[in-house]
């Protein structure tokens, strides 16, 4: 089958890098849509989001403007929606793969690769950071 693999190394090889609000508002669209279907990610998503999607989704447009872009358009913590969430090391695995497959299908290049090396980082540090909340029993300031 070398035509199929032809045609999969030219799709490979047309994706552009992440370089603007459009490319990360696809990016963002496509890995929430695949949350909402996910049968361990969803249900926590949708009744902590409930109907406030499109708010949701405008806010994390911004948060990966900032952080890929440099174009300082979020303001906020984001770790303090998350410090109560019901989530362990299953969910961060299952995060993390849905978002570095949405990348890897969608863009490639040198933005793509820091999304998914900034979004490694931000996983494993929220997930230290709720656990030793738990632990304690006490909640973040910020």
């Amino acid at each position: 089958m070398p035509n199929l693999r032809n045609k999969l190394l030219l799709m490979t090889a047309h994706k552009s890098d992440i370089e603007n609000l459009h490319h990360i508002q696809v990016l963002v669209d496509k890995f929430y849509g695949k949350i909402r279907e996910d049968q361990l990610l969803g249900p926590i998503f949708i009744g902590v989001i409930q109907d406030n999607w499109p708010a949701h989704l405008d806010k994390m447009y911004r948060f990966w403007q900032t952080v890929l872009l440099d174009e300082h358009s979020y303001q906020g913590s984001p770790f303090k929606p998350h410090a109560q969430l019901p989530v362990d090391a299953r969910h961060f695995e299952q995060w993390l793969s849905l978002f570095s497959d949405t990348v890897d299908e969608l863009f490639s290049g040198v933005k793509a690769e820091e999304a998914k090396w900034r979004a490694k980082r931000m996983a494993t540090l929220f997930q230290a950071k709720i656990e030793y909340y738990k632990g304690r029993g006490s909640e973040p300031l910020l």
